[in-house]
């Protein structure tokens, strides 16, 4: 049972941003201190990436474990009220994604999906080395889930 009211949990909901979150402003301020260039949010691109970066070929999007449903993340748990509604949201978030990182692969670009579990302070070196790790790789498609576990690449 939801302890806010609905007018509580409306005000709540709105407040949530889809851009310049935490985790994305992290990710930011680890690839520009070292050394990477990019552009934000380009309308041009499916899913409008949250990271891109021309010179690597390269799209980066940091989604929110919960928003996006990061598999077998404790922060990925849909709340125990609305639960049909919470359900309906978050697939077709998942099903829009699956859609974007496949017309972004088609078009030529490498998609690299950040988790916002993963970015935490104490291991910025261990997701900092994945990232660059990536964009010096040849693979097309990778994420990057909690840092203690190692990436999943997949193609």
């Amino acid at each position: 049972m939801d302890k806010k009211t609905p007018a509580e949990r409306s005000a709540n909901m709105s407040a949530v941003k889809n851009k310049n979150t935490r985790p994305e402003l992290f990710v930011r301020s680890i690839m520009h201190k070292s050394g990477y260039r990019y552009s934000l949010h380009r309308p041009d691109l499916p899913g409008k990436p949250d990271l891109v970066l021309p010179k690597y070929n390269t799209v980066i999007f940091v989604n929110g474990c919960f928003w996006h449903s990061h598999r077998n993340c404790k922060k990925a748990e849909l709340p125990k009220s609305n639960v049909d509604f919470w359900r309906h949201k978050i697939k077709s978030n998942v099903e829009r994604d699956k859609k974007n990182y496949s017309d972004l692969l088609e078009l030529g670009w490498r998609v690299l999906v950040i988790w916002s579990c993963s970015c935490q302070k104490k291991e910025v070196h261990l997701l900092f080395s994945q990232i660059k790790e990536f964009l010096e790789g040849n693979e097309k498609f990778c994420e990057i889930g909690e840092v203690k576990n190692s990436s999943s690449v997949s193609q």
